[in-house]
């Protein structure tokens, strides 16, 4: 059994926690030693989640890779024990580590977490004109401290995870940054700035048509018509698509020389709307009706989060309620809505290959090489995806999004509690 690793320190100082770099805590300026790799893991698993329960469940999956050991409770009991010596967790009366019903629950302040501080600003500047935007977007990047939950806490598959779905949050306020930057005549800056992005990311196509249009308000017109045949080639090598609407509009302004490098220079024009790849509604719906509203309301909510889940026993409406729910959000949802099926005649799980081949056929575009490819797809596009009788985790976990525009509903006839 594990021995903890924090003497218990001093409740006086401010603590400040970050994950949006390497894993690190500071009372005041004094760096705190957070000890073995579980129970790091087990911090940044809380933090993950500040404010809200973390299940025992969710905790054991994130620090034990394969099969747990049978005193996996116990050791994180241990773990939590540590932290909250570390933490100087004596206040009875607002504890900062605590353990309800449905899990562990680690209280942190607004302003004594990066992250927190981070998704704070980008609300902020949601709705903003160009100049308070850049400038509430150009604080929440300033945060960052090198890639999220660096070092050896990416073993832990659920961390690893979880660092994607931040560097995605940190690419979109990047995007949005030069958007409002360009506005304002920003474009030498954005151009410098988006370049190393734009290599690490090369398909994030809101990225790259930033990053032309800055090359373009900079003067370097070559550049920005190269940078646009470069992403055109890629997307059709990788993927076996074409630039979208936007993109190309953009490209057609950049060759009949309008230089403009506000995003309001050209109007976008609205992407084309794939048909529905939906099974029939029915006109006769009827039951459900609370569970139907939550479920729409729940999708169309900007701030919750990506995937959505209806579990039930076989027969009991799931997929009918989940179609119901996709076909009445067709406004919300312009790039398309789609519904593949995870299990195959016989009640078998599909491969994951003919999954992807399927999305790709319903989408209306040959389908995405793999999983990585799919999701950069997927956050691209305000899609709403319906993933209808997933079997398990296991076979529907490479085709959640990361963060990004799309959605997905899952259908199941249990829980899925590890996801």
């Amino acid at each position: 059994m594990p021995r903890p690793s924090a003497q218990p320190a001093a409740s006086s100082g401010t603590l400040r926690f970050s994950v949006l770099g390497p894993l690190t805590v500071h009372r005041d300026d004094r760096a705190l030693p957070l000890g073995p790799l579980k129970q790091r893991v087990v911090l940044a698993t809380l933090l993950g989640a500040a404010n809200s329960p973390v299940s025992v469940d969710a905790l054991t999956d994130a620090v034990w890779q394969e099969e747990p050991p049978r005193t996996a409770r116990k050791n994180l009991q241990v773990y939590v024990s540590a932290l909250r010596a570390l933490l100087g967790d004596d206040d009875p009366d607002r504890p900062r580590l605590t353990h309800t019903g449905a899990g562990y629950v680690l209280r942190v302040a607004e302003d004594e977490l990066d992250l927190l501080r981070f998704r704070a600003l980008v609300r902020s500047a949601e709705g903003e004109r160009a100049r308070p935007a850049a400038r509430l977007l150009r604080q929440a990047l300033d945060l960052w401290q090198g890639p999220p939950l660096g070092g050896d806490l990416r073993q832990s598959p659920r961390l690893a995870e979880e660092a994607e779905r931040l560097e995605l949050r940190r690419l979109t306020a990047y995007e949005g940054w030069a958007e409002a930057e360009l506005e304002l005549g920003g474009a030498p800056a954005v151009a410098e700035a988006l370049r190393e992005l734009v290599e690490r990311h090369p398909l994030r196509e809101r990225l790259r048509s930033a990053w032309m249009c800055a090359l373009s308000g900079s003067g370097r017109q070559a550049e920005a018509l190269a940078a646009y045949d470069d992403y055109r080639q890629l997307l059709a090598r990788e993927l076996g698509l074409e630039p979208g609407g936007a993109m190309a509009a953009r490209y057609r302004t950049l060759l009949a020389g309008d230089d403009r490098t506000g995003t309001d220079a050209a109007p976008r024009p609205r992407p084309v709307r794939p048909p529905a790849a939906l099974p029939p509604d029915l006109a006769d719906f009827t039951g459900h009706g609370g569970e139907l509203s939550r479920l729409t309301g729940l999708l169309e909510d900007e701030d919750a989060g990506r995937v959505a889940l209806l579990s039930g026993p076989a027969g009991s409406g799931k997929t009918t309620l989940a179609v119901r729910a996709a076909h009445l959000l067709g406004d919300r949802f312009p790039d398309g809505r789609i519904c593949v099926g995870l299990r195959d005649a016989d009640g078998r799980a599909r491969p994951l290959s003919a999954v992807l081949a399927e999305l790709g056929e319903r989408a209306g575009r040959p389908g995405p090489s793999g999983p990585e490819a799919w999701r950069e797809w997927l956050a691209e596009h305000r899609v709403l995806v319906v993933l209808d009788d997933v079997p398990d985790e296991r076979a529907v976990r490479p085709l959640l999004p990361c963060g990004g525009r799309g959605r997905v509903l899952l259908t199941a006839r249990g829980q899925l509690g590890g996801l």
